[in-house]
């Protein structure tokens, strides 16, 4: 859950930056924002769970939007109010939206699950010639083998630095023995200097108070170069 939420939160800015450059590009351009969000939420049609997008919003959107809103309507996946609607608005461009939707996720600009829906969506919509749905359909299969290969190796980093992060935790617990840290290299002895000022939210080269500078002086003279705590700086 935390890779998907991190991944989410990359996703986010990115789609905050492509909806600013929107904002600011000259008039006549294209579609404002406010636009594309009165053309989505009014394609949406009553269902069995009250208003909601089908079929029949796709056969609208794909006759109020082009190929060229393709950019913006990627910028707009990620806005919980527009989010379904947009898919639909996607998939309602058929081929025009296939290669732009891979190079979003591949980018990162969309998640794997929202792409595939996408595909999903082509796939079935009957307004898209025989052979972009099938397109769709192996495109969506290589997007579901791109998501997975993308999960295994934020995992593995993951795991990479769980270990690490474990590496130092022991080298910490040596210092606190001065047998054991004779045995440490200044590199891990560094380390985990680093990582006790990260934990304590100071910098070395941040702004600091006298008292913060003195601090990481005399961490630095004890931890990295093995001083005694009660020896003044030279």
């Amino acid at each position: 859950m935390a890779l998907v939420n991190s991944q989410s939160v990359v996703i986010l800015v990115l789609a905050s930056l492509c909806l600013a450059a929107n904002a600011q590009s000259p008039a006549g351009d294209s579609k404002s924002v406010e636009q594309f969000r009165r053309i989505i939420l009014r394609s949406q049609h009553p269902g069995a769970h009250g208003m909601g997008y089908n079929h029949q919003s796709q056969n609208v959107l794909s006759q109020k939007l082009t190929p060229a809103d393709v950019p913006t309507l990627i910028c707009l996946v990620t806005d919980e109010h527009l989010h379904v609607g947009v898919q639909f608005a996607l998939a309602s461009q058929c081929e025009a939206a296939i290669i732009p939707v891979r190079e979003a996720v591949v980018d990162h600009k969309m998640l794997f699950l929202d792409a595939e829906d996408v595909m999903r969506l082509i796939e079935e919509f009957p307004v898209c010639t025989p052979e972009t749905r099938q397109r769709a359909s192996a495109m969506r299969s290589e997007i579901h083998s791109l998501g997975e290969a993308e999960q295994t190796r934020l995992e593995q980093e993951a795991k990479e630095k769980a270990a690490e992060d474990a590496r130092i935790q022991r080298n910490a617990l040596k210092m606190t023995d001065p047998t054991q840290a004779k045995e440490l290299t200044r590199q891990e002895r560094e380390e985990v200097y680093r990582r006790s000022l990260k934990a304590m939210g100071l910098k070395e080269d941040g702004p600091l108070t006298p008292a913060q500078k003195d601090l990481i002086e005399r961490m630095y003279r004890t931890m990295v170069l093995g001083e005694s705590g009660n020896r003044p700086p030279n």
